[in-house]
């Protein structure tokens, strides 16, 4: 078994790192969301975007502002704001691809990388513990094959766009905004 085909264990037995062949799946019924997170100054104003589509229909497109944060906490921001829409677009045990340009988020998510930052590391928790009921798999895509969800991020800092209050509530319980 090649590297790229090793899977990788964390979230559950089916979460997995998966290799562009995997990731470049047509198939219409798997959720697809592009996450990206984006600080300017880093640390900074930052934003995250979340994309989410089945097929070639868009479910959900925004942008947040996340106020003052590092590069790597408005990423994980971006995937735990994203795990909380995937609820209305995915069953439990359903097949959720998660793409990301980063591969420090990636390679956290997935065990191969240990997150040492403590902020990370509460934020990589939630996030697990979010995603938990799916059968998630995490892909790495370049920066050129993500520039909706950073669009999008940027935009959010932009324009401010305030995370919806139910979400920036439960967020808030989890004391990381």
């Amino acid at each position: 078994m090649s590297k790229s085909e090793k899977q990788l264990t964390f979230l559950s037995d089916d979460a997995q790192i998966e290799n562009s062949l995997e990731c470049s799946t047509r198939n219409d019924q798997i959720v697809k969301i592009y996450i990206d997170g984006a600080a300017r100054n880093n640390p900074g104003p930052a934003g995250a975007g979340i994309y989410i589509k089945r097929g070639d229909k868009i479910l959900f497109e925004q942008g947040f502002f996340l106020g003052q944060k590092t590069n790597n906490q408005a990423e994980y921001l971006a995937l735990i704001i994203g795990a909380f829409f995937i609820q209305e677009y995915a069953k439990k045990d359903e097949s959720v691809l998660i793409y990301s340009d980063s591969q420090l988020l990636v390679r956290q998510m997935t065990g191969i990388y240990l997150v040492r930052d403590a902020i990370l590391k509460k934020m990589q928790q939630i996030a697990t513990e979010l995603l938990r009921i799916y059968s998630v798999k995490f892909c790495h895509i370049y920066r050129q094959d993500n520039t909706q969800a950073d669009f999008l991020a940027n935009r959010g800092i932009d324009k401010k766009v305030v995370i919806p209050k139910k979400i920036e509530d439960k967020i808030r319980e989890y004391n990381i905004i």
